[in-house]
C-alpha cells in the first residue's frame, strides 16, 4: 500500500507519516518498483499503535519508548500520564476560575479587565500587606474571589478585612458562604460563621442558624453568641453551656440577657442555669450567680435567694447583692 492510501485510510497525513519515518517509529517495509514507499498490513498496524498511545497525551518520544524499550512499563507510564493530566486541568481550571471571576465583574473595558487581574492577583498574595489593601479595594472585588479568600485567610488582620468587603458587597455573599458553612474543615465552617456575622441580611442569619448544629463545639459557640443577642431561643442551650463551662461566659451571659426580654424565654433560661447548678463547684455557682442578675421572674429570684446562703461566701455575697438591686427596681 502506497503512502497515499496509507494517509486516506489511517487519517495520518503523509507528512506525518515521513516524520514518523524520520523518528524511525515505523518504516515501510519495502519499496515499489518506481521506488516509492509500500507499507505492509504490519507497518499499518504500527501506525495505529502509535496514534493510539499519542491520543493518550504521550510524546512521540515517549511513544518509541513504549514500542521498542521492553523495560517501558505500561503501569509507570500511566501514573505520569495521571499526574500530567491532573496538573493541566489544574491549570485549565484556576484559568476558568479567573475568566469566570472577571466576566463577574462585568468589565466595560481592557482597563477595567486589568484592574481585576490585578486585584485577583493581590488577593493572591503571600504578602498579608497586599491582601489586605486588596481586600478593602472595595466594589472592585468579584463576590466569589472575596468568600474564597475570606475563607482560606488565617491572618487576623487580613481576614477583618475581607469580613467587611463582603459585607459591602450585596446579597450574593450568603449564598457562596454557604459552602463554606458545609466544608469538612472545622476552621472554614467556623471562617464562614464569622463572615455571616456581619451581614446583616436574614438570608445571613438563615444560615448562622444552621451552625447552632455544628458537629465543631467552637462554630455552635460562635453562633450561638452572634444569634443569641439577634433574639434566637434555640441559642440557650449553648450560651447556659457556655457559661458554667467558662467560655466566653460573660458575653454568654449578656446574651441570655437580651433573650430574657421575653418573659417566657426568661423562666425558661433561669430554670436553665438553675440546673446547672452544682453543689461540689463553687465556681460554677459563681459564675451562674452573675448570670442571673439579667434574668427577670420568679424563677430566678427563688434561685438567688437559696443562693444567698450558699457555703461559698462568695456567692453568698454575689447572690445577696444581686437581691438588692432587684428590690430597689
Amino acid at each position: 500500500m502506497l503512502i497515499g492510501e496509507v494517509a486516506q485510510r489511517s487519517g495520518v497525513s503523509a507528512r506525518m507519516l515521513r516524520h514518523y519515518e524520520s523518528l524511525g517509529l515505523v518504516t515501510p517495509t519495502g519499496r515499489s518498483h518506481a521506488g516509492y514507499r509500500e507499507y505492509a498490513d504490519e507497518d499499518i498496524r504500527r501506525i495505529f499503535h502509535i496514534e493510539s498511545l499519542r491520543s493518550l497525551g504521550l510524546s512521540l518520544r515517549d511513544v518509541g519508548r513504549a514500542l521498542e524499550d521492553p523495560g517501558f512499563t505500561p503501569s509507570g507510564l500511566v501514573e505520569d500520564l495521571i499526574r500530567r493530566t491532573r496538573e493541566r486541568i489544574a491549570r485549565e481550571t484556576e484559568l476558568l476560575t479567573r475568566l469566570r471571576r472577571i466576566g463577574d465583574a462585568e468589565p466595560s473595558g481592557w482597563q477595567d479587565v486589568l484592574q481585576v487581574v490585578a486585584l485577583l492577583h493581590a488577593l493572591g498574595s503571600d504578602k498579608p500587606e497586599e491582601r489586605q489593601r486588596a481586600a478593602l479595594a472595595t466594589g472592585t472585588a468579584p463576590v466569589e474571589a472575596l468568600v474564597e479568600a475570606t475563607l482560606n485567610e488565617t491572618d487576623p488582620n487580613v481576614a477583618g478585612a475581607l469580613r467587611w468587603a463582603l459585607a459591602q458587597s450585596g446579597d450574593a455573599g450568603p449564598e457562596l458562604l454557604a459552602e463554606g458553612l458545609r466544608s469538612p474543615h472545622a476552621d472554614v465552617r467556623k471562617r464562614s460563621a464569622q463572615a455571616l456575622a456581619e451581614i446583616p441580611t436574614e438570608a445571613a442569619d438563615v444560615l448562622l442558624h444552621e451552625a447552632l448544629q455544628d458537629e465543631d463545639l467552637g462554630v455552635r459557640r460562635f453562633a450561638a453568641l452572634t444569634l443569641g443577642p439577634r433574639g434566637v431561643a434555640d441559642t440557650i442551650p449553648t450560651l447556659i453551656d457556655m457559661i458554667v463551662d467558662e467560655v466566653n461566659d460573660v458575653d454568654a451571659a449578656d446574651a441570655l440577657g437580651v433573650l430574657a426580654g421575653d418573659p417566657p424565654l426568661a423562666e425558661h433560661i433561669a430554670a436553665g442555669l438553675v440546673g446547672r447548678l452544682a453543689p461540689g463547684d463553687a465556681f460554677v455557682r459563681r459564675r451562674v450567680t452573675q448570670a442571673l442578675a439579667d434574668i427577670p421572674g420568679e424563677t430566678a429570684t427563688r434561685a438567688l435567694t437559696e443562693l444567698s446562703r450558699d457555703e461559698d461566701r462568695g456567692v453568698a455575697l454575689t447572690a445577696a447583692y444581686i437581691l438588692t438591686l432587684r428590690i430597689k427596681k
